[in-house]
Formats: C-alpha cells, structure tokens, sequence
C-alpha cells in the first residue's frame, strides 16, 4: 500500500464534511423536518443527526454530539421522538438531502459520473472505518445506502464526518478539553463557529463563554485579548493531529491515488455549493 502524504485524510475530510453539513442550514431540512411535525430549529438538529441512533434519550444526544448545554438538549429530547419517529425524520432528511444538493450543484452536477465516482470512492473508504467507541459512525454505519450517487456521496460522506468526528472527541477528552473550552479554543484559530453563532446554537451563555475563556487561560491557552498563546497554538495542533491519526484508516484503505482523487472532486463540489450561498457569511471567525 503507498504511502499517504501528510495530512492526505484531513485535507480530504476537510472538503467533503462541509458538504455533508449543508443540509443542515438548508432552508428544505426545515421544511422538511416541519412538515412532519419538527417545527423547532434546534429540535430538528438533535432530531435530524441523532436519528440513526434510535429514540435515544438526551444523555446520549449530549454526549454524542459533545460540545451542545445538556439543558438545551433535554428540552428537546426524548420529547421530539413522540412528534416524529427516528425512521420518519431519517426519511425526512435524505428528502431534505435530496432537494439541498440539487438546489445547490445542479441537477448536472447530480447526474454526472464524477458524482458517481466520488461516491464510490467515499464508499470505498467508509469500509475501513470502524465502530468501537464510535457511536455516531457506528449507528450511521447501519443504515443503508443510498442508490442515488449524490445521496450515496453523501451518506458516505456522513460516514466519514462521524467517524472522524468521533475520534476528535477522544483526543478532546485526553487534552482535557470540556465542551465549551473546546469551543472556544477553536474559535481562537479563527476557523471555528463565530462566538454569536455557538451562543446561539449550543445553549450556552456569555457567562458560560466568559469562564471557558478564564479556565483557558489559567492554563496558558488564551492570552488576555482571547488569542491562542503558543502552547495553546501548540495544543490545536496536537488535537488534531492525534484525530488524523485516528481517522487514518479509511484513507489508508482508499490509498494515495484514491484519496487525492476524492479530495479533488470534494473540492469541486463544495465550491460550487459554498458560491450558491450553502452557508451564513458570518458562521466562522472570531
């Protein structure tokens, strides 16, 4: 097997997990999501990702999903599944998924056989992921795929985000990163959720920020301006070298040739998407 160059698998990652999250601000999630009984933005959300794992309850969901105020979840969750089963909102959003890639690619771009050829390559390397200690990959990794080459891309795509995703919690844990000073953190690279968007999304509030931001930088993180010190520039840096490492096998199994391949069509697609407005302007930043 040839070699990956380095950081081949978070460079091909980095291109296919923004266009699995597109249905996620898509304005046909919500109507989807509404028209079977999910009016609720944020219900949808827990409803809409967590689905796969069944009528879990809100401890799960938290847990699961990592970075959201349990308050904010058990609002929401178990009471969402009596409004909507799992099977319901998982037909819901790959109707959702559906309507969002048509309307952001073009039905050309749906129809092509470089749509088909990501998604086999995708597939192709979503064999090696592996379940323990996964659990959004692994309750993804049960549903079945789907026949339609987009929707197929993006259910491995799916695949591939939680899967990856997964293990950055693991290294987040052993940095001993809570769910907020994670977030903030990130934000600090200037690559993660702006500030407004976390605070209106994850249930926290200004206070929670605030004290995050203090426990940062007792620790030597944060500067006093919120800027990553070098031991904290260092500490993103090991994070997610240690989530390439633990996400390197799916790349490893496509291969080289493979994942470069991926990675290009990836990149292709998501332009497109992003320039037909897939995301808010002020999602990222500081």
């Amino acid at each position: 097997m040839t070699s990956l160059p380095a950081r081949a698998g978070r460079r091909c990652h980095n291109v296919l997990n923004p266009l699995h999250s597109t249905v996620y601000f898509s304005p046909d999630f919500t109507k989807e999501l509404a028209e079977v009984g999910i009016e609720d933005g944020r219900a949808a959300y827990f409803a809409g990702r967590g689905a796969a794992m069944g009528a879990v309850g809100a401890g799960v969901i938290t847990a699961a999903f990592f970075n959201f105020n349990h308050d904010l979840v058990a609002r929401h969750v178990p009471e969402v599944w009596s409004i909507a089963s799992p099977g319901v909102v998982l037909e819901a959003r790959l109707r959702a998924v559906d309507t969002t890639l048509r309307r952001l690619l073009g039905e050309e771009a749906v129809a092509s056989d470089e749509m088909a050829e990501a998604a086999g390559l995708a597939l192709r390397a979503a064999e090696a992921c592996t379940r323990h200690a996964r659990p959004l990959y692994a309750a993804h990794a049960d549903l079945p795929v789907p026949e339609r080459p987009h929707l197929a891309y993006w259910h491995a795509a799916t695949l591939l985000r939680e899967h990856r995703g997964d293990g950055h919690l693991a290294a987040l844990l052993a940095a001993g990163l809570d769910p907020l000073e994670a977030l903030v953190s990130h934000t600090a690279t200037g690559k993660g959720m702006s500030p407004r968007w976390t605070l209106a999304t994850r249930g926290w509030g200004r206070t929670d920020w605030d004290l995050a931001s203090e426990r940062l930088r007792e620790r030597g993180l944060l500067d006093g301006e919120g800027e990553l010190t070098e031991a904290g520039t260092a500490l993103r840096a090991e994070l997610e070298e240690a989530t390439d490492r633990l996400d390197a096998a799916p790349y490893e199994h496509l291969g080289a040739e493979g994942t470069e391949r991926l990675t290009e069509l990836g990149r292709g697609f998501l332009s497109v998407a992003l320039g037909a407005g897939a995301f808010p302007g002020d999602l990222t930043g500081k």
